[in-house]
């Protein structure tokens, strides 16, 4: 049963994918820059009355939690990236590669560029994560 983007629900399917893949315990075995936070900007045309934000708590290759969170918490997170929701569902069905994305400013990135580049493996595994979620999209 397909499961709404963006919600809790989401996120903790999100979650379960990614500690259920060997490739990202590989892939995510550096990463120890602290969580990432992901902001979906308000899109009243469907249904989206607001900004929302969920946290991937991701250390070691392993997602210590993931969940929706108030904008205030979401801007403490040591990296921030913000795009509109066309632009998450893109990455979602990998359309769009997030790195590409925030190096051609589709998406906003708060925190340091060179060390998500370094991890752009884990990045693309946290995307094939998420991709294999069976989401419904809003504007759908």
């Amino acid at each position: 049963m397909p499961i709404d983007f963006p919600s809790e629900e989401w996120t903790k399917a999100y979650k379960e994918a990614i500690n259920n893949d060997p490739e990202y315990k590989t892939a995510g075995a550096t990463w120890e820059a602290g969580p990432l936070a992901f902001v979906v900007s308000a899109e009243p045309a469907i249904g989206m009355e607001q900004d929302v934000a969920f946290v991937l708590d991701v250390h070691k290759g392993e997602c210590r939690d993931a969940y929706i969170t108030e904008m205030d918490e979401a801007q403490k997170q040591p990296f921030v990236i913000t795009g509109s929701y066309a632009q998450w569902k893109a990455v979602i069905k990998k359309e769009l590669d997030p790195i590409k994305g925030m190096m051609q400013g589709k998406l906003k990135l708060k925190g340091n560029l060179p060390i998500i580049v370094r991890h752009v493996k884990a990045a693309q595994v946290l995307v094939s994560n998420a991709a294999r979620i069976d989401t419904r999209f809003m504007d759908e």
